[in-house]
């Protein structure tokens, strides 16, 4: 798991950090995960090109600039704006959750409270189901905690990664 270091962030961000680490390494067929503010900023990532959970075909893909973390967070951040202009379009109420099934992978996007996002890309033999379950417990989890203030300490904590 590759994170920002946890060194002064607040309880919240350390939390939210914690929660995204358990997703990645309790729930099986995840390989990365990413939590991306309503506009498109990477906030939390897990990034398996740096070491963390994911298979070996993953680590060997040309990188974005930051890696299969700012890869995940475009796609995500994509797909939010897609399938929320599609639901507007539709008369169809908010975007809950989003999934893509690929021959080689699947994409989950699940809308969290405040308007940021989380994606999760999984393997292709994954159980959509417990990935969603676990999905929706982070949301559950971390939608109350992302104030402002914690959103601007994680933003911040992301871009001082090297």
């Amino acid at each position: 798991m590759t994170a920002p270091s946890t060194y002064g962030l607040s309880t919240q961000a350390r939390n939210l950090q914690w929660l995204l680490t358990d997703l990645v390494e309790e729930v099986p067929g995840v390989n990365s995960v990413a939590v991306v503010s309503s506009d498109g900023l990477l906030l939390l990532s897990s990034d398996p090109a740096t070491g963390g959970a994911g298979d070996p075909q993953t680590k060997a893909r040309p990188k974005g600039p930051r890696g299969a973390s700012a890869d995940l967070a475009t796609i995500v951040s994509g797909l939010g704006s897609l399938t929320t202009g599609a639901a507007a379009l539709m008369e169809s109420g908010s975007v809950k959750q989003t999934m893509v099934a690929m021959e080689h992978g699947s994409v989950f996007v699940m809308a969290i409270s405040d308007g940021s996002l989380l994606g999760v890309h999984a393997t292709p033999d994954c159980d959509m189901s417990v990935v969603a379950y676990h999905m929706a417990l982070f949301v559950g989890r971390a939608g109350h905690v992302l104030t402002p203030e914690v959103r601007s300490e994680l933003r911040q904590s992301m871009e001082n990664t090297p």
